[in-house]
């Protein structure tokens, strides 16, 4: 009995490394980067989710048509809604992300996408992929960006996030070789490795940013996360005037709550799975994970979210309308630097961080006792349009 089920585990085995030779050759002949400012129009797909994602996903598309009206009326922007990415919807199709879905999603250059359901064992749902993993997969966005600030705290962290490898890229073709033995994989790549590393010193190199972090367990884990770290280490020696250091993830996330050491980071790179414990952690400075927006880059497509669950809770207790939108709200200012607008994005930012971190005039607690998302939304906009925004921001730090 062993020895059959040693067998299949090892075709089980053999697919999976074929999968990922396939993937590899398609990195190698990746397109060039998609030119914004070529195109007319660039088209902005607003993907609703699960929970309370529809909810905060509106308010989100709301601030984004108000800072882009212009460009709506001239045709430079469209908005698309795009359903069906539900829980519902994909159980019934037993897909993370139904074809007739996906093939809409193709259609947009960019995407802001609320929250999304990942079912576990126990729950009444089909044991489908997460739907954001395939959706990495399938539109190759392989750099998770995710910024996170504190001014008043000397917190400026960028993450860089690979997005399309390591434990979660195989975390539903595992096998359970025996009824006592359960074995998952993780996956690094010499191109997915370089293509997220060097994204991070690029960005640094562009922003005048000085100090870069790779973070690994490459003590321990030694050829995966070794590698990473060995690309890393070759990839700062064409970046001289940028200063590379490196951590392990365990004291890493004790370095985080270090008052004295946590300012000196700037940006990180990292594999998946530590990129997103590490960056949910980080959320917590900025007023927890519902603060904070994500970006999901690659160089055809980008998709830019909240990095929160759809919290199904919310919505059964009728409170869905009190979800705070302001993870997809900075997600949208994301999206604006993305596609060719730093300034409205910087401008949003800054309203964010007033009406979030300082004025504070309207509080979101989730419940009636609370502001609702509209309240928090139309705050923001009204925010925007004071003409002293700047000034006013420069004066809170």
């Amino acid at each position: 009995m062993s020895s059959e089920a040693v067998e299949k585990a090892k075709e089980h085995f053999g697919a999976v490394l074929e999968q990922q030779l396939a993937r590899v050759d398609r990195m190698k002949a990746a397109e060039d980067w998609l030119d914004f400012e070529a195109l007319r129009p660039i088209i902005i797909g607003i993907i609703g989710g699960d929970g309370i994602g529809p909810y905060i996903a509106a308010q989100a598309q709301r601030v984004l048509e108000f800072m882009l009206e212009d460009e709506q009326k001239s045709g430079k922007v469209e908005f698309r809604v795009i359903e069906g990415l539900t829980i519902e919807n994909r159980a019934k199709h037993n897909k993370p992300i139904p074809g007739d879905v996906l093939a809409e999603i193709k259609k947009c250059h960019v995407l802001l996408k609320g929250p999304t359901t990942t079912p576990r064992r126990g729950d009444p749902w089909p044991n489908v992929e997460s739907a954001n993993v395939a959706m990495r997969k399938e539109l190759d966005l392989f750099a998770n960006v995710r910024p996170v600030k504190v001014p008043k705290e000397g917190i400026d962290w960028m993450f860089f996030r690979e997005n399309t490898e390591g434990a979660y890229a195989l975390g539903s073709n595992g096998v359970d070789v025996t009824e006592d033995l359960a074995v998952d994989f993780t996956v690094t790549t010499t191109q997915g490795s370089d293509r997220i590393i060097r994204a991070a010193f690029e960005y640094a190199k562009k922003n005048g940013v000085n100090k870069v972090t790779l973070v690994t367990k490459a003590n321990v884990v030694k050829t995966t996360d070794g590698k990473f770290l060995k690309i890393g280490q070759e990839i700062a020696r064409e970046y001289p005037e940028i200063e590379v250091d490196d951590w392990y993830i365990d004291i890493m996330t004790a370095k985080l709550v270090d008052q004295k050491r946590r300012t000196q980071f700037k940006v990180m790179a990292l594999p998946n799975l530590y990129g997103d414990i590490l960056t949910d952690e980080a959320a917590e400075f900025q007023g927890g994970v519902g603060t904070a927006g994500s970006a999901n880059i690659g160089k055809r497509y980008a998709m830019f979210e909240a990095i929160h669950g759809s919290a199904p809770r919310m919505v059964r207790e009728n409170r869905a309308q009190y979800a705070d939108p302001s993870s997809m709200i900075r997600a949208a200012a994301m999206l604006l630097s993305h596609i060719g607008f730093p300034d409205r994005a910087k401008m949003l930012e800054m309203a964010l961080d007033i009406c979030g971190q300082h004025e504070r005039k309207l509080a979101i607690t989730g419940r009636s006792d609370g502001a609702t998302g509209q309240e928090l939304a139309d705050y923001i906009m009204e925010t925007l349009q004071d003409k002293k925004l700047e000034a006013k921001w420069k004066s809170y730090q």
